[in-house]
Parts: structure tokens; C-alpha cells; sequence
């Protein structure tokens, strides 16, 4: 069930949204090389990553905010809501997205502004996505054009 705007300006600071989890996997990072170009070795060679500073291979950072947008788009929160990603701000890799990890979003509100047309808002919100071990891999703020509520 979608959040409307007004859902997301009364949602608590403290309250926080868990995403579904996913296992990334190697055929994940191939295919985000394939379409993004980026065959860095860290990401696709066992050989020359065991010698880099993971000591394997491990996944593209962007993949791992990819997967942020896509778990938490399964929450079903802004499905038919949503009008537009706006910006992606503070983002930290913190630790490496590794081959078998299992990770999953939490999510909490940080601020909403109304926009002057009355039919949408900014939707502030920090996004973390965490492993199996509890370990933040990468954070960041993320903010969304949230429609308001529809009228009936």
C-alpha cells in the first residue's frame, strides 16, 4: 500500500522501514559490469582482486545503492506514489558488498517540505543497507517527489 506524502511528514524520526532482503550474487555484479562498463578487476577478476585490499571480489558500490532503490521499492511504500528520484546525498561506502552477502535497507524519514503547488512533496530520507552481520555497507541520504494523497 502506497505512502502519500502527508503519510511520510507524520511518520516518527525513530520510526524505521525494513526492506525485504536479497543474497548478492556474482551473476548480480556480472551483469551490472555488463550494462555499466565497469569491469574494474575488484569486481571481476578472483585473480587480481585476492591481491586488492577486499581480498576477493567484491560488488560495484553503485550496484549496492542500486539495490537500496530496488528492496525498498518492494516495501510497496511509494508504489504509485513515487514521481521522481531528486538526489542522492552523503552517500558512504562503508564496507564492501561480498559475493554471498544477504542485505536488506533500513529506512527512516528525516524531513518533508510541501511543495507550493500543494500536489507534492520532498521527501528527505536516510537509507542504510546492511548485511547478514549487521554491518552498515554503504548510508546516505536519498530524496524523493512524493505525491500527496489523492482526493476521492
Amino acid at each position: 500500500m502506497p505512502m502519500w506524502f502527508e503519510d511520510f511528514a507524520s511518520v516518527s524520526p525513530e520510526a524505521v522501514t525494513t526492506s525485504p532482503a536479497r543474497t548478492v550474487t556474482e551473476a548480480d555484479v556480472v551483469a551490472f559490469a555488463a550494462w555499466s562498463g565497469d569491469f574494474n578487476p575488484v569486481h571481476t577478476d578472483a585473480v587480481a582482486a585476492a591481491e586488492g585490499p577486499f581480498g576477493e571480489r567484491v560488488a560495484h558500490g553503485l550496484l549496492g545503492l542500486s539495490f537500496c532503490l530496488g528492496l525498498m521499492s518492494r516495501t510497496g511504500e511509494i508504489e504509485g506514489s513515487a514521481l521522481a528520484l531528486l538526489g542522492v546525498d552523503r552517500w558512504t561506502f562503508r564496507a564492501p558488498i561480498r559475493f554471498g552477502d544477504t542485505v536488506h535497507v533500513r529506512a527512516t524519514v528525516i524531513d518533508t517540505r510541501l511543495r507550493t503547488n500543494g500536489a507534492s512533496g520532498v521527501v528527505r530520507r536516510e537509507f542504510r543497507l546492511v548485511n547478514q552481520d549487521d554491518v552498515v555497507t554503504q548510508e546516505g541520504e536519498l530524496r524523493f517527489l512524493i505525491r500527496v494523497r489523492p482526493r476521492t
